[in-house]
């Protein structure tokens, strides 16, 4: 075997191509097996059929096939006999053009500043401008009767409590605190919250996020208009956006999607309200009917909140 050869039949001789213009790699790896049994000068390569289909896997015609084509772009010649094999020559002196090299690096390149702009437009979906934030008057979505704190910021919690205005009980009782308010983390994608990355940022885009889903103002007044100001379109976003993230699931239309979740999400709650028993003291008792020691208590302090309103107004009961 000659080293001078191996080399030119692997880095050095041109690259045939098929007639599609990809490399021929079938003759190239024929050219290499016959440059393993060749001298020097590449002279004397006379390995038999199945040695060279030994050495490639190649099958008896497709190695025939590629040492046709080798000799046709004049990379090999046929020089006689040796055993009933074929004698060939390799031309060790036709030379693989520079610009097959050059034709790679520029490929190499081409495909690293794609990869990075790919990645530039990923990070872009994640990033929330200023511009896109809305404003929304805080008179066109409170209802008059609730109190804002000092801090502009209305905060609902859920309690077990019962409204002493109305007399029924308030599961999801609205209140004001005036304690500090601490911000949950910004929901991303929907444009709501600051502009901090989430802790999934660093992971692989759900389908959700990577196809850019956006909390428009014309969704806002939609859900507004249809459902009123007692809808928590923040919470019902940020759990559209968790579930979905979760679950990593696709969707063709998210803007439709977001609607049937808010309406499921509207109807939901409309139920559970509708079913909710009233009381007379203002008290809903357990579903069996039997009441609580709690329960009682807090319909005690209503009659005593309720005697001592009578007395202040001037008419004890």
């Amino acid at each position: 075997m000659s080293t001078e050869a191996v080399k030119w039949a692997m880095d050095d001789a041109p690259m045939l191509r098929t007639e599609k213009g990809k490399p021929d790699t079938t003759a190239r790896h024929v050219l290499q097996a016959l440059a393993e049994h060749a001298h020097k000068d590449g002279s004397g390569a006379h390995p038999s059929l199945l040695k060279l289909q030994y050495r490639t896997g190649y099958d008896r015609r497709t190695v025939q096939r590629a040492e046709r084509r080798l000799e046709a772009a004049g990379l090999i010649s046929a020089d006689g006999s040796v055993h009933g094999c074929i004698r060939w020559r390799l031309h060790l002196n036709v030379q693989r053009p520079a610009s097959d090299w050059a034709e790679l690096v520029a490929e190499e390149e081409a495909e690293r500043a794609a990869a990075a702009e790919r990645q530039r437009r990923s990070r872009a979906k994640r990033v929330t401008h200023s511009d896109d934030v809305t404003v929304t008057d805080a008179e066109c979505v409170t209802k008059p009767d609730v109190t804002h704190s000092e801090y502009a910021r209305h905060v609902s919690e859920a309690r077990d409590v019962t409204h002493s205005a109305s007399g029924r009980h308030a599961l999801n009782a609205t209140r004001t605190i005036n304690e500090p308010p601490q911000e949950p983390p910004g929901t991303d994608g929907a444009e709501v919250g600051d502009h901090s990355d989430p802790p999934w940022a660093a992971l692989p885009l759900a389908p959700i996020d990577h196809d850019g889903f956006t909390l428009t103002d014309g969704m806002r007044r939609w859900a507004l208009s249809t459902f009123g100001p007692g809808l928590d379109l923040e919470y019902e976003t940020a759990q559209f956006l968790d579930h979905f993230r979760a679950n990593g699931q696709h969707r063709t239309n998210w803007p439709a999607e977001w609607q049937k979740w808010v309406r499921r999400s509207a109807k939901y709650a409309s139920q559970g309200r509708s079913r909710r028993p009233a009381a007379e003291d203002g008290v809903v008792p357990f579903p069996s009917g039997r009441r609580s020691t709690t329960d009682d208590r807090v319909a005690q302090a209503l009659a005593i909140a309720a005697e001592l309103r009578a007395l202040e107004e001037g008419n004890p009961a």
